[in-house]
């Protein structure tokens, strides 16, 4: 079903559910540790995914397994490194913020893309770039010129950063592996490795750390969301429409989780927008229009000479 729906719907039902995932995040952030919370959604995740998928996933696991090193980077970086940096820094933010800085993952892949991949960006792209790291810069700041001038941002936001840069390689890796390897395996087979990689962690927040997480209806209910629609539903949807556009074009998409994210949290944790916050995004809207919307190429490929 998801992939015969249309490349920009299944970005924007991506976001969408992404932007809840901010929320949400931020809702439980005193009941479940990021840890926590991220290791028991991706068990969640892999539990009603993996029936769908397991005959597949028996018969392609002789090619998964000659891919580890690519299968271990897309863990690390989709999987394990950008949903717990995540939620760690939604300890320190707002949601409405944390989606906010997300903007900057255009500005990211097109570095990447343009340096290390050599793709040739169009002046639309550009454009909306720019404008988007107006946004950016006003948001992380606080409107404030003495934040800029001293450096003097929130420890949430920038981990939040470090979370883009982590998704930012995972979306480029996705949109090379297109064709390579087996969509849903290796999706299960990520999921897989990324709960290996955070269980170490897990068991050092549960049983070390002092910081323990409180089970509730409410809890499960956000292990439920996180675990189907923010992992499985809003994943599969993103994988199959970067694989039909590109990285760069795709990452302009993710400028719309702020809007989703800033209407849920005004509406169920009474969050409020702050004129910075609006002025910031009014740039990101604009900045995604002029990227996205405009009937224009938006990337040319270049072939890497060797």
């Amino acid at each position: 079903m998801i992939r015969n729906l249309p490349p920009h719907v299944l970005l924007v039902l991506a976001t969408l559910l992404w932007g809840g995932n901010f929320v949400i995040g931020r809702a439980v952030a005193g009941q479940l540790p990021p840890y926590t919370l991220s290791f028991v959604r991706w068990c969640t995740a892999l539990l009603v995914f993996l029936p769908f998928c397991w005959q597949n996933l028996r018969a392609d696991w002789p090619m998964l397994r000659k891919r580890l090193p690519m299968l271990f980077f897309l863990s690390l970086t989709g999987v394990a490194g950008f949903n717990t940096l995540l939620y760690i820094a939604l300890h320190y933010t707002t949601s409405i913020n944390a989606s906010l800085v997300n903007t900057s993952t255009p500005i990211i892949i097109y570095l990447i893309t343009f340096f290390v991949l050599r793709e040739k960006l169009n002046r639309n792209q550009l454009l909306g770039t720019a404008l988007s790291l107006v946004g950016v810069v006003c948001i992380i700041s606080r409107g404030s010129a003495a934040a800029l001038l001293t450096f003097s941002f929130n420890k949430g936001d920038l981990l939040v950063i470090a979370a883009v840069i982590c998704w930012s390689i995972y979306s480029i890796l996705i949109k090379k592996t297109a064709g390579q390897l087996p969509g849903n395996t290796t999706f299960a087979a990520t999921m897989l490795i990324g709960i290996i990689l955070l269980f170490p962690f897990f068991l050092y927040e549960t049983f070390w750390s002092g910081v323990h997480a409180v089970w509730s209806v409410s809890s499960f209910a956000t292990i439920l969301y996180v675990g189907i629609l923010a992992s499985i539903a809003a994943f599969l949807s993103w994988n199959t429409a970067v694989a039909r556009v590109g990285a760069a074009h795709a990452g302009v998409f993710l400028n719309l989780i702020p809007v989703f994210a800033s209407v849920f949290a005004i509406l169920f944790l009474n969050e409020h927008l702050a004129w910075y916050q609006l002025l910031g995004g009014a740039f990101v809207i604009v900045g995604v229009y002029i990227s996205a919307k405009l009937p224009r190429p938006m990337v040319q490929y270049k072939q890497i000479k060797h």
